[in-house]
């Protein structure tokens, strides 16, 4: 049975349709296609790359199985030639990109292939997918990670998350992007990230008394007590936290957070902050849930919240207030010769891009330039080869070295932008040599037209 995350036909009718008329005209020379996001949602001020790891992935395993060859020769739209050439393509070229978890910005290429026309193209509708989604749900998770200044954080989105994949690559960005883990059990074993979790209401309704409640999952799981006293009263639910721990402690049994989901949060820690303390449980964390974000999360840090760690959902699967990159693949190269859309409000530059990265002297970023591939000049260059020949060239990143890469660009960002805030934006210049290659490639689509 076809695995419909893995199958090429996880596509676009239009991909599949181009790919048999390419092969009918023999048109199989190299391709470069890129993608880029072509300008920021108003909401952000930078964005973290995710995803390159499944893409990666995705191109290794590219091919049509016997199943997804059936499907394409009873459709009645191909021709059984074109099943039989399917049946022997794979991704055999190149991916050049930056690391994953590097921070960037609009016009930068995320990611450029190389390959044969027909390789290059089949493969737009599920990169797309997987770098956007990805790169979008990094990007929101870095900021909360931002805004709490060093709290902890857990992602608690697959329940809202839009489908089963977007909650696992939701929990593999939020991680990468400096979450602590999951409550997500098969993203943590899938990706070797931690995984935690407390109780739901339904827990606590289901008794008859909230402290036997308490009591009763304490004794089930007690390696990590975390207790949710907000289902009835909060701060009286904290008062039976103080009650219930001198015989919990009796049997061994720390409780090591309580859990708040709704109502003023600040406030609220405040005064079960107060309860704890006075009960002798200084050592028992607050824990925060409840339609989260980085605002809301900035303004609970800024209000003082007694608050030790937060659970992000809803707004960070589905990246509430800006829940989409206008991002695109665009063809830049075929033939050996530059391409370039020229579409009103969507025009293209050509060519195989490289940007270099400036820094002042205390590691600050200073600036980028986006021109072309194997020009030198002022900063380091972002974009690295990761496929060769359809392999990649270095074994699979573990996600604490991505970890790594994020915490390193969040702390190099200039500070109105660590900030939140996005004005002034980030400089990103375009080199003139770009500019001269597009008024090039104008020149002869113009003389080959006539």
């Amino acid at each position: 049975m076809m695995d419909p995350l893995a199958s090429p036909l996880l596509t676009d009718l239009y991909q599949l349709t181009m790919l048999q008329a390419y092969y009918e005209r023999g048109m199989t020379q190299e391709a470069v296609f890129e993608f880029f996001v072509r300008e920021l949602p108003r909401e952000r001020g930078f964005l973290v790359a995710a995803g390159l790891g499944p893409v990666v992935d995705f191109l290794e395993s590219l091919r049509f199985g016997e199943e997804e060859l059936e499907w394409v020769r009873s459709s009645g739209r191909f021709s059984r030639d074109f099943a039989d050439r399917l049946a022997g393509l794979r991704f055999r070229g190149s991916v050049d990109a930056p690391p994953e978890g590097t921070v960037l910005f609009a016009s930068e290429p995320l990611l450029r292939v190389t390959a044969s026309l027909p390789e290059a193209q089949l493969v737009e509708t599920r990169l797309i997918n997987l770098l956007h989604y990805a790169t979008l749900v990094a990007s929101k998770a870095a900021r909360c990670v931002l805004a709490a200044k060093g709290r902890h954080l857990v992602d608690f989105g697959l329940r809202r998350a839009h489908g089963a994949e977007a909650g696992m690559l939701a929990a593999r960005s939020a991680y990468l992007a400096g979450f602590a883990g999951t409550s997500n059990v098969l993203a943590s074993a899938r990706y070797g990230m931690p995984v935690s979790g407390t109780m739901a209401h339904s827990f606590i309704q289901a008794h008859d008394d909230e402290t036997g409640a308490f009591e009763d999952f304490a004794l089930s799981c007690p390696s990590e007590v975390t207790l949710l006293i907000d289902t009835y009263d909060t701060e009286a639910g904290a008062a039976k936290v103080v009650a219930v721990a001198p015989r919990l402690r009796e049997r061994g049994i720390a409780i090591g957070a309580v859990r708040l989901d709704s109502g003023d949060l600040c406030e609220h820690a405040r005064r079960v902050r107060a309860i704890l303390d006075a009960g002798g449980l200084r050592e028992v964390r607050i824990f925060s849930s409840g339609s989260l974000d980085e605002h809301r999360i900035g303004g609970l840090v800024g209000c003082g919240a007694p608050i030790d760690g937060f659970g992000v959902g809803t707004l960070l699967a589905t990246s509430g207030d800006a829940p989409f990159l206008e991002c695109a693949y665009k063809l830049q190269e075929y033939a050996g010769r530059p391409r370039r859309k020229r579409s009103e409000g969507k025009a293209t530059l050509p060519g195989r891009k490289q940007v270099l990265r400036r820094h002042t002297p205390d590691g600050t970023m200073a600036g980028d330039l986006i021109t072309l591939e194997g020009e030198t000049g002022a900063g380091s260059p972002l974009i690295v080869p990761v496929m060769r020949g359809g392999r990649r060239v270095a074994p699979p990143e573990d996600l604490g070295m991505i970890r790594r890469r994020v915490a390193a660009g969040l702390l190099s960002l200039p500070a109105h932008l660590r900030a939140l805030g996005g004005d002034p934006p980030y400089l990103v210049e375009i080199a003139p040599k770009l500019y001269e290659l597009a008024a090039r490639t104008d020149l002869e689509a113009a003389a080959g037209s006539r």
